[in-house]
């Protein structure tokens, strides 16, 4: 599977690609989510993990320009959030095309399996 990571933070990044590769899985990151959206528009991806809180341009800038672009309904996008994000705006981004979220810091276990659950289509 591929997965494309689009995470301000390399530790979080590297951390990813880590335990996805060791799954078995290629990936590939970026800390930008205008660098995210060029991959995306070149390059097809299983699953994409999204940060919600980036400067400059955040996750859900990601998102309203992947919906612009028509997009959003070919990806499986899973966010990542630590901010206090509210269970009534994860419900209204699910309403989007998203997948599903996961709040940091990640349970690795959970993470990959909610990856690979993404990925199947459940």
């Amino acid at each position: 599977m591929k997965v494309l990571g689009i995470d301000d933070n390399p530790d979080i990044n590297m951390l990813l690609g880590t335990v996805l590769t060791a799954s078995g899985h290629e990936f590939t990151s970026v800390t930008d989510g205008r660098e995210g959206i060029k991959l995306l528009q070149k390059n097809p991806y299983d699953v994409v993990l999204l940060d919600l809180a980036m400067p400059e341009f955040s996750g859900f800038d990601v998102l309203d320009s992947l919906k612009k672009d028509g997009l959003i309904e070919k990806q499986k996008i899973i966010l990542l959030t630590a901010s206090s994000i509210t269970d009534e705006e994860i419900s209204e981004l699910l309403k989007t095309g998203v997948r599903s979220y996961l709040r940091k810091p990640l349970d690795i276990d959970i993470f990959v399996e909610k990856v690979e659950q993404v990925h199947r289509g459940r």
